[in-house]
């Protein structure tokens, strides 16, 4: 028995393919059964994330397998032969293909951490449906471990790569640790709510929110935990708050160098940082010049985030050494057959003894 997969990503496929393919989650288990039902599937996981949708699997004939398996995804999911450009990875290939998406190497950003938490619960769910044996315990063990390697002994994590991202990096160089940071938000755009919200999961708070249409105002604020402030009454706050995030859709800039001169003196020398993700800009240049002041606009955050996609770009080949020498090392362990005499486990003996019972749960120490 060998191990395979099939899927598509964000790669292979347009976001309309994804979520056409897409498991419903409460549905994964039925899946799953029906899954192994097809002729030679002896186990199987679903993962299926807004980027991907992927099974793995072990059969005797992995290629009779995955064609048998493209013909239950494409009936199921009522989409055409040939529409669908799925990839198939088959033995090493499979396990290669899994151990990179663990360690965030084929995510849409580089280094993420949040697939390695979806590879736990998928794998989980399989577990929990007796979809899994020796085969995919094996892989799906190692992939743990593989995941966790890469990024603490590689660099591919670090670099921001989104402008909210280097906008909460650079609040952290300025202020140090961010907890009870006051901001405050000068028009209610999405990328204001994506930053304020980037700038509150490292311990900003007290978040003001003022725009021309005090109703968004409110409802951003009521998203945010925070209060709506009418906006002609925002320049009143500016000797309140630490960071501004700035996203008008003003012609012309709103907050000038004068009003931050203004109340500097009333800030007694505490730092101001500004962040205009306005086009055209919000904010005076000029403000630039006045002490403890610090003012990045959309082009210069969003050459960072650039930089720090470059950057864990050139971490790849880095990692997938790293990939490399550990599988020197380990062998990849769901290739191995069993000894003479043990077997494998068949299809209707469901989950191995080394997974099941109250000691026996894979994921308290993957």
């Amino acid at each position: 028995m060998s191990i395979f997969c099939l899927g598509v990503n964000h790669k292979t496929a347009p976001v309309e393919i994804r979520e056409r393919l897409a498991f419903a989650e409460k549905s994964i288990p039925e899946h799953l059964h029906a899954i192994r039902e097809i002729d030679d599937v002896g186990e199987a996981v679903v993962l299926s994330t807004c980027n991907r949708v992927e099974i793995y699997g072990a059969a005797d004939t992995p290629g009779d397998a995955l064609d048998r398996l493209i013909d239950y995804l494409i009936d199921h999911f009522e989409v055409e032969k040939g529409e669908v450009e799925f990839y198939r990875h088959e033995s090493e290939a499979a396990a290669m293909h899994l151990f990179e998406v663990a360690s965030g190497l084929d995510s849409m950003v580089l280094g993420e951490t949040e697939i390695f938490g979806q590879i736990k619960k998928a794998y989980a769910t399989a577990q929990q449906s007796g979809s899994t044996s020796r085969r995919m315990n094996k892989l799906f063990q190692q992939s743990f471990s593989v995941g966790k390697l890469v990024r603490s002994s590689t660099r591919i994590q670090q670099g921001s790569t989104s402008v909210g991202a280097a906008t909460v990096d650079l609040a952290e160089k300025i202020f140090g640790r961010l907890d009870g940071c006051r901001v405050m938000i000068i028009g209610a755009g999405e990328m204001s709510r994506v930053t304020a919200q980037s700038l509150q999961s490292r311990g900003a708070s007290s978040i003001i929110v003022s725009n021309r249409s005090y109703d968004k105002a409110e409802e951003l604020a009521t998203e945010l935990g925070g209060k709506a402030i009418h906006f002609d009454d925002w320049a009143n706050y500016l000797d309140k708050v630490d960071i501004v995030i700035s996203s008008t859709s003003a012609p012309h800039t709103v907050l000038k160098k004068e009003m931050v001169d203004s109340v500097m003196s009333d800030r007694r020398d505490h730092t101001l940082f500004l962040i205009d993700i306005a086009v055209p800009r919000d904010i005076d240049d000029d403000i630039n010049e006045i002490d403890n002041v610090y003012l990045f606009n959309i082009d210069e955050l969003q050459k960072i985030a650039d930089d720090g996609k470059a950057r864990r770009r050139r971490q790849i080949e880095i990692c997938r050494d790293v990939i490399k020498e550990f599988l020197q090392e380990k062998g990849i362990e769901a290739l191995a057959d069993p000894p003479k005499g043990l077997g494998g486990k068949t299809k209707q003996e469901g989950r191995s003894p080394e997974t099941s019972g109250p000691s026996g749960n894979a994921l308290t120490n993957p």
